[in-house]
């Protein structure tokens, strides 16, 4: 891929190592940008503003870079669950998730400040969550860090004890959708600029 330096504006290395699957090169500058979460944004309208924002306040400072913003939400309907401020919320959200079939959507921009060049898309997979008891979430949140995980879970650590099914992308419940992230990129190559 032909394309100007990359820069992930992230701090997260789940993202850090998924982009390395797609890209050998590219340099992390972490955005400050404050998440916005209005009611009358749905989920997936949410988690693409979000990441605009985050490529946004990244590119305004490397104009000529290609930047990568990214931001996941965890949805059951309209509700969305982002980073539990505590342990007590993290229990609780996998207490409401337990059982059904949630959305896991990412957004991803793609801004070259430079060209006034964006590209904006979200990819969304379906997980479904064993019946949990609250001994299962006690044990599985023991087992991790939840609290800087969109809902309060990771879907690559042990997921045995509360996964129960998944439909879509697992990159994406990881944190970024590295198939849409690689379509993106090859469309990017064949945008003209403004």
């Amino acid at each position: 891929m032909r394309l100007p330096p990359v820069i992930l504006a992230s701090q997260s290395p789940r993202r850090q190592q998924l982009l390395r699957t797609v890209l050998r090169r590219f340099e992390v500058d972490v955005s400050h940008a404050d998440e916005i979460a209005p009611s009358w944004l749905t989920p997936g309208e949410t988690a693409q503003a979000n990441a605009w924002l985050k490529a946004r306040a990244v590119a305004a400072r490397h104009p000529k870079a290609l930047v990568i913003g990214s931001d996941t939400v965890v949805a059951l309907g309209r509700r969305s669950f982002g980073k539990p401020a505590d342990l007590a919320q993290a229990f609780g959200n996998l207490k409401t998730l337990s059982g059904k079939t949630h959305q896991v959507i990412t957004g991803v921009a793609l801004i070259q400040w430079s060209t006034r060049r964006c590209l904006l898309q979200a990819e969304s997979t379906d997980v479904h969550f064993q019946k949990l008891s609250a001994e299962v979430i006690r044990t599985y949140l023991a087992r991790i860090q939840p609290l800087d995980k969109a809902g309060g879970y990771a879907i690559q650590e042990h997921a045995e004890l509360i996964l129960s099914e998944l439909k879509g992308s697992f990159t994406n419940v990881v944190g970024l959708p590295v198939e849409r992230l690689r379509n993106m990129l090859a469309e990017w190559q064949h945008i003209e600029p403004a």
